[in-house]
């Protein structure tokens, strides 16, 4: 049996410690994307297949997460690491996609998951990840000597807004999520064993993961080895892989009978563990089940922000549990998020040059500053005071924002995107060519903040620029409108 080791760590760029990254709780800093900076391939064997195999890391673009390329199969498929591809989870985790398979792999998974890495390439010519020592810590040395680069894609996180359980009576297991400003992990694990006993782990932060959860081994009992080996279902089990606790006597013949198995000159098995095996903590295999809810938690396809309580977790239940979460989010994409509003934040064009950019001034001049911008969205605040000079006119008894000035502040912001696309800004004026679809949600009131978030529906061509967007109060869509408008040259006097 080949040894695992690691091989053809390409030249070392510039490396990025996430430890000196912001962190997922800062709210003044976006938290960008990650990737590797360089390619990096580790070998090894499957522990269920026996079959050698490399695994090379390889750094991946913006959005990309974690693929599976089984170089090895014509056509070179790729197996997304999503929770929808899962299609076994009997002693680990496989996905499958077009025939094409990759099994055990939640170590690899949690390895990236607690190196905070967003995007990852990874080519495999076999059809399970090696095994290693049977935890995550082989994958964050890996990983480490490869280095984590910064990208320049904000990070997203899906933050719990509801609480989430799972139970199975048939294995005793009760999953929860609930809502939290960090991921974190409370486990529970309880096997009838005097040897064992109940065992609990917790996780309070993924920067902890390294240190407090990576290096903690998979584990069996004695009896669950001897049926997997009567089955023939860990060909490249080893005792120096997982932990195997042996918590009744064992005869002699069955001792030498896996010592055979093993390739071993001898095999001891006292009350406790094969071998005489030493944790690496007094709750271990309490940690394991901890890590292995990590790796198969990846499997939503973002980085959470919620608590996850679990008792006596396995991998049915935690893919299980993952797809709830994943309904969820899908569920929350078509929901109506308010755009990220921090007023303590610099914005990105304050009204000095918005005045530069518009030919508007008061008391026609209705937004205050531009907070975020791309070639294809911007998003623009107005601040709504009792001083404005349409509320001793429009309903003084009971002040409400006219519908028309918020369609003419939405029609300002979108203004500023197309006048971004001209070099020279200020020799031109923005004319309205259409307004539809127009609702008005509820009133805006002296003292709200309004923001405006509009997208472009198709291309900006020759200075016309059709966009869709949603003014908010809070987290409440309070108007929004569909509009077209055509910025125009601007006639030099005679």
């Amino acid at each position: 049996m080949p040894e695992n080791q690691i091989v053809d760590i390409s030249p070392v760029k510039e490396i990025k410690n996430l430890a000196e990254a912001p962190t997922a709780n800062s709210t003044s800093m976006i938290i960008r994307q990650t990737t590797l900076a360089n390619q990096i391939t580790i070998s090894g064997v499957g522990l269920h297949t026996g079959a050698s195999v490399n695994l090379t890391f390889r750094p991946a673009p913006e959005n990309h997460g974690f693929k599976f390329q089984r170089v090895d199969l014509p056509g070179k498929p790729i197996v997304e690491a999503d929770v929808d591809n899962v299609t076994d989870t009997d002693r680990g985790t496989t996905i499958s996609k077009h025939g094409a398979k990759v099994s055990t792999i939640e170590h690899v998974l949690a390895a990236l998951a607690g190196m905070e890495i967003d995007n990852v390439l990874m080519e495999i010519d076999g059809p399970e990840v090696p095994i290693m020592d049977g935890s995550s810590m082989p994958f964050i040395e890996l990983l480490e000597k490869a280095g984590v680069q910064q990208q320049k894609e904000e990070r997203h996180y899906y933050s719990l807004t509801e609480n989430i359980s799972y139970e199975d009576p048939t294995r005793k297991t009760e999953m929860l999520a609930v809502p939290s400003d960090d991921f974190r992990i409370t486990v529970m694990v309880d096997y009838n064993s005097d040897l064992l006993g109940t065992q609990h782990a917790t996780l309070y932060n993924i920067r902890e993961f390294k240190e407090e959860i990576s290096d903690s081994r998979t584990f069996c009992f004695l009896h669950e080895l001897e049926m997997l080996l009567d089955h023939n279902l860990i060909k490249g089990g080893d005792i120096n892989n997982a932990i195997v606790v042996v918590d009744k006597p064992v005869s002699q013949e069955k001792l030498e009978h896996l010592a055979r198995v093993f390739k071993k000159d001898k095999i001891v098995a006292e009350r406790g563990f094969l071998n005489n095996v030493k944790l690496r903590f007094q709750n271990e295999p309490a940690r394991h089940k901890l890590l292995d809810i990590v790796g198969d938690l990846a499997l939503v396809g973002a980085p959470l922000k919620g608590h996850i309580l679990a008792a006596r977790p396995g991998h049915v239940a935690n893919v299980a549990f993952a797809r709830k979460i994943k309904e969820m989010m899908k569920r929350d994409r078509f929901r109506e998020r308010a755009p990220r509003y921090d007023p303590s934040v610099k914005p990105l064009i304050d009204i000095h040059g918005i005045m530069k950019l518009l030919p508007h001034r008061a008391p026609f001049l209705f937004i205050d500053k531009i907070t975020e911008m791309s070639d294809k969205h911007v998003i623009g605040v107005k601040n709504v005071t009792m001083n404005e000079w349409f509320f001793p006119g429009h309903f003084p008894g009971a002040p409400v924002l006219p519908g028309v000035i918020q369609i003419e502040a939405m029609a300002q912001v979108g203004g500023i995107l197309v006048l971004s696309t001209v070099p020279d800004p200020e020799n031109y004026l923005t004319y309205f060519m259409k307004i539809e679809n127009t609702k008005f949600r509820d009133m805006v009131l002296p003292g709200d903040t309004l923001v405006f978030s509009l997208e472009l529906v198709s291309p900006i061509r020759r200075g016309i620029c059709h966009m869709r967007g949603k003014a908010y109060v809070g987290d409440k869509v309070v108007m929004e409108s569909e509009m077209m408008a055509q910025i125009v040259r601007k006639e030099k006097k005679k």
